[in-house]
């Protein structure tokens, strides 16, 4: 199989989270996570160095979309030939954080988008920690992988499984980070979490420090997730979206998928595991 998302180089561009009190969410990311917040329009738009998080008026803990950039026109022409080959009816979106996008709806109806990132015109600087990945919380991982992989063209670099077989998490990658979307078995829809990319241990440090000094403490870690073998740790916002800081994750080239089982080690080698079902 031709990996056309992994040869597009796509990588997670930002993301819209829905919330009952949009302009309170969109402050404690400009101060949390060190962005500089608009209101244009129906949308907060928050920004800082390489991260880009919208806030619209909607439901706590949904997503209202997630959204990938190709690396050139190109690389995005040939996703949406693809998509619409496989019957995923590509439509155009308009963006104000992106050229040329079209959106997707996958399987429990989560809106995605693919395009051309806008240059930001962010001024103010912050701690490292680019947007990284985003982890949808499902009742079907094995629908959600069908379309992601089998469909899109994203490669699944691991995989959890519980004793009976089946899939409570599957990782899967656009480029050659260790994933760049992932999902975990829930009882419900929408968002598990979504991550940040504080590229060294030291950062994460930095990170922590900052959370100090705003009085937000950290809900889990340090710690190290065995699929990925990268160093994280979670706080949550206001709504109860849980967002990650993380580091040295696994940069995959080529390798076989990667099978774990569903235990605490395996999210922690460290310590205690969040298990999700």
């Amino acid at each position: 199989m031709t990996h056309t998302a992994l040869n597009a180089g796509a990588y997670l561009h930002h993301i819209e989270l829905q919330s009952s009190n949009p302009e309170r969410l969109a402050h404690f990311y400009g101060s949390a996570m060190q962005m500089d917040v608009a209101h244009e329009g129906d949308l907060y738009v928050c920004r800082g160095p390489g991260r880009r998080v919208l806030i619209s008026k909607g439901e706590d803990k949904k997503l209202g979309l997630g959204a990938f950039a190709c690396r050139d026109a190109e690389s995005l022409a040939a996703l949406r030939a693809r998509a619409d080959k496989e019957g995923l009816k590509p439509q155009d979106a308009a963006s104000i954080l992106m050229d040329q996008a079209f959106a997707v709806h996958d399987p429990d109806g989560n809106r995605i988008l693919f395009g051309l990132g806008k240059q930001d015109p962010v001024t103010s600087k912050g701690i490292k920690g680019p947007i990284q990945h985003l982890t949808l919380a499902t009742h079907d991982p094995d629908a959600i992988e069908a379309f992601y992989a089998g469909k899109l063209g994203f490669a699944v670099s691991d995989r959890v499984r519980k004793p009976t077989g089946e899939v409570a998490t599957c990782f899967m990658r656009s480029n050659h980070e260790h994933h760049t979307l992932a999902c975990f078995r829930s009882d419900r829809k929408g968002v598990d979490h979504h991550s940040y990319e504080a590229g060294e241990w030291n950062v994460i440090r930095d990170w922590c420090d900052h959370y100090a000094t705003q009085d937000i403490q950290l809900m889990w870690g340090p710690g190290r997730h065995g699929p990925g073998n990268n160093l994280f740790i979670f706080i949550v916002d206001p709504d109860g979206n849980w967002i990650e800081v993380s580091a040295e994750l696994e940069v995959v080239h080529d390798r076989p998928v990667k099978e774990w089982p569903h235990a605490e080690r395996t999210l922690n080698l460290w310590g205690k595991g969040i298990l999700r079902s």
